[in-house]
């Protein structure tokens, strides 16, 4: 199981709707998919079509009073099975804080899960801060997938999410941590911003660089207020191609080969 974070403490770059719609593409595709809510706003939660509920979320299993795989309940779309998120998973920074091996925990919990071999990707969803839940993330995840809007504000993001990555790469507490790729959001292809910022990350990103850009499109917007992926609320629209690919991609740059979405 290859444990890839979605991970970005700037808000509003598309996140989680990456998070959700590639989770739902590789399923598609094929793969054994875990999709791990751990934001306390529970948007790719409710944003799969499923209630926020903190006593489902990985607050008990954070603290040790309850196993992962109990958590883990199965999703409408084949393949893609969830871990909730809810409120109470607010409170867990607060209680992590205090505990020597708060950095590590969800690591453990992780490891633990790859050795039954149930899921082929593990994708979790991080709140957008730097705090206890992102850095845990961080700290548990083979790789990092940025996504990135296509403004100049979002490039000072990125600079900072890659100084935490290193940071976390020379503490010790996930030194094989690797920045997977970043993948462009919210592009629109009729202003010279986009295309000059898209240009500014390859040139500092060149092989982390997705060649795939995720439009800005009112359907990808609507998909979650309906709680559904963009390949249910627009299966032939922009979004849903992009995404596609963005899965198609995601899977080559893992040697993985599978069915395209159309014929799942």
């Amino acid at each position: 199981m290859k444990i890839v974070a979605t991970a970005n403490q700037k808000g509003g770059v598309g996140k989680t709707t990456t998070a959700i719609n590639l989770s739902a593409g590789l399923a598609a595709r094929g793969q054994r998919v875990l999709l791990i809510d751990i934001d306390p706003q529970a948007n790719a939660t409710s944003g799969l079509g499923c209630e926020p509920n903190g006593s489902e979320s990985m607050y008990y299993p954070l603290l040790g009073e309850s196993s992962m795989e109990e958590k883990i309940i199965p999703t409408r779309l084949p393949n893609l099975s969830l871990i909730p998120s809810g409120m109470d998973l607010a409170g867990v920074e607060i209680e992590l804080a205090r505990m020597d091996d708060h950095l590590v925990r969800l690591h453990n919990l992780l490891a633990t899960s790859k050795k039954h071999n149930s899921f082929d990707f593990c994708i979790l969803d991080t709140p957008p801060s730097l705090g206890v839940l992102m850095t845990s993330a961080l700290a548990a995840a083979d790789e990092i997938l940025i996504p990135l809007q296509c403004e100049w504000f979002g490039l000072e993001g990125l600079a900072k999410i890659v100084q935490v990555i290193d940071q976390i790469r020379d503490s010790g507490a996930n030194p094989n941590v690797t920045l997977e790729g970043i993948v462009m959001t919210m592009y629109d292809g009729r202003t010279n911003l986009s295309r000059q910022v898209v240009e500014e990350v390859g040139s500092y990103f060149p092989s982390q660089l997705y060649k795939t850009v995720v439009p800005r499109s009112i359907r990808i917007g609507e998909a979650p207020s309906h709680g559904m992926t963009i390949f249910e609320h627009d299966p032939n629209g922009i979004g849903a191609k992009a995404y596609g690919n963005v899965a198609d991609e995601f899977l080559a740059r893992h040697s993985v080969c599978g069915p395209p979405l159309a014929s799942t």
